[in-house]
């Protein structure tokens, strides 16, 4: 049967627009639908990860400045710097990114649907176009990339005015000089450290007994200690009861209590509120009911392995179908759904792929860490390099950091790589590949690397492990030969 097109994505964020960039190499007629009247990328362009890191590079710039030479005329950032001036940044940023996607899309002739779209059945998806239209379009194969938006808190409301949530904090019109954040995952860590840059005075309150828990626990240690040096007060295991503004004090009151211990009401003057809760994925519309797609308990689209529903001609990928909701996985997503879709083989992707926090100073990690080494049995050593003794780190004033390797101690094999500081989202990536080869330590200490340079970490932090290794009664000559385990 002949039908308009061969793949019809919903959806133009990551796994959306990769999977219709790679379905296009394959020569494949591709629409792609997206419901912004005006802009493309969805979440991942407009009003999360481009505008959120563009905010977060011109905070973390105005800081070096300030770390570097100190404040001028003592004044705070938030007295010398207008929040405009930082979000039209952020706008040129949004601006670009959005051409770049539309610039892609035309070279690469795949045609664009403005609307909500929804599944009519298997093969066929109706577009509710902005002018109250409805448009009709076939397909054989479907790949619903909507992505996710947050879960409004229980006990206020976000005005986005007072109460801010991820879209209107990329407005505020200044730098407010006190901010609570409410939530404890990633991105709440994030604008907590991006506005402390700012000189804003924050406070997280997290309704959960801890925050990151995922981390190595030297990482953690370090990010504690420089969440306390920039003035973060974070307050764990606490309930939000109320958030409402007070003309007569002319500031926003947030109440809560702790969970535990001393349960008294307790209330923080703050001149915004930014809430980061969780998310929920975006189905609501899509009629999935109607076609049968299967969802989990939290209504994430269930898939299989190649990113294939219940339903064998309609795929999913991205944040809507739950872990990790990372860009970087849904780009990975969506080009694997068209190979898996169209039967083109693929190489086999790794299971551990690279974490990254855009906090002030970066994280990012890839495979286990040291307690988890533990919990396992096995037996592992550590490196440790610390940016502070490393010539780049004090030439750029970046030496709040450190790189921690995880390896055994027997075949000296990479097993986990954990970075806090400057730039450890792109440092990452040395020992992924060396992980991703089943490589070991030997490779920082047999490998030049340029100097100075942050990658110099590597090196230090093998050899502070060969060190531990030689220290526990291995023979150097021994542990630094090239032999198999």
């Amino acid at each position: 049967m002949s039908r308009d097109y061969d793949i019809i994505i919903i959806g133009t964020g990551p796994a959306g627009f990769s999977c219709a960039m790679q379905s296009s190499k394959f020569d494949k007629n591709v629409l792609v639908v997206e419901s912004h009247k005006k802009y493309l990328g969805g979440t991942w362009i407009n009003t999360g990860t481009v505008p959120s890191k563009a905010l977060r590079e011109a905070a973390k710039n105005i800081l070096d400045f300030n770390e570097q030479f100190g404040d001028h005329e003592h004044k705070k950032p938030y007295e010398r710097f207008k929040m405009g001036d930082l979000l039209q940044y952020k706008q040129e940023i949004l601006e670009k990114e959005n051409q770049k996607v539309k610039n892609d899309l035309i070279k690469n002739k795949v045609d664009v649907a403005r609307g909500f779209g929804s599944l009519k059945d298997k093969h066929t998806v109706e577009v509710e176009t902005h002018i109250g239209s409805t448009e009709t379009y076939t397909a054989d194969y479907v790949l619903i990339s909507t992505g996710s938006s947050p879960i409004p808190p229980q006990n206020f409301e976000v005005d986005n005015d007072k109460v801010l949530d991820y879209k209107s904090i990329l407005e505020i019109t200044h730098i407010p000089r006190r901010l609570v954040v409410i939530g404890s995952g990633v991105n709440a860590i994030e604008y907590a450290t991006i506005f402390a840059a700012l000189g804003t005075r924050v406070t997280l309150l997290s309704g959960k007994k801890d925050y990151l828990t995922f981390l190595d626990h030297e990482i953690k240690k370090h990010l504690q200690d420089s969440l306390k040096q920039k003035g973060i007060t974070i307050k764990k295991n606490v309930s939000v009861e109320d958030v409402s503004f007070s003309a007569l004090r002319n500031y926003t009151e947030v109440k809560f209590r702790s969970k535990s211990e001393d349960k008294r009401l307790q209330v923080i003057e703050t001149e915004h509120v930014l809430f980061m809760g969780g998310r929920k994925p975006n189905i609501e519309g899509l009629n999935l009911d109607t076609v049968g797609v299967e969802t989990d308990d939290r209504n994430f689209i269930v898939t299989d392995d190649s990113y294939k529903t219940n339903v064998d001609n309609i795929y999913a990928a991205g944040d809507v179908i739950g872990f990790p909701r990372l860009a970087s996985a849904s780009f990975s997503q969506g080009r694997l759904a068209a190979c898996n879709m169209f039967g083109i083989p693929t190489l086999e992707v790794p299971d551990q792929i690279p974490y990254g926090i855009y906090a002030i100073p970066e994280i990012s990690n890839i495979g286990i860490t040291e307690q988890d080494a533990e919990e396992m049995g096995l037996d592992i050593t550590v490196g440790r390099a610390y940016f502070k003794n490393i010539a780049k780190g004090n030439m750029s004033n970046n030496s709040n950091g450190m790189l921690k390797l995880v390896f055994s101690t027997n075949s000296l094999k990479l097993l986990g790589v954990h970075i806090l500081g400057a730039d450890a989202a792109n440092l990452i990536h040395l020992g992924q590949s060396v992980m991703s080869y089943d490589g070991d330590i030997r490779y920082f200490i047999n490998h030049v690397m340029n100097y100075p340079t942050l990658s110099e970490a590597y090196r230090i932090a093998a050899f502070n492990g060969v060190n531990r290794v030689y220290k526990a009664g291995v023979k150097y000559k021994n542990i630094l030969e090239d032999k198999n385990e």
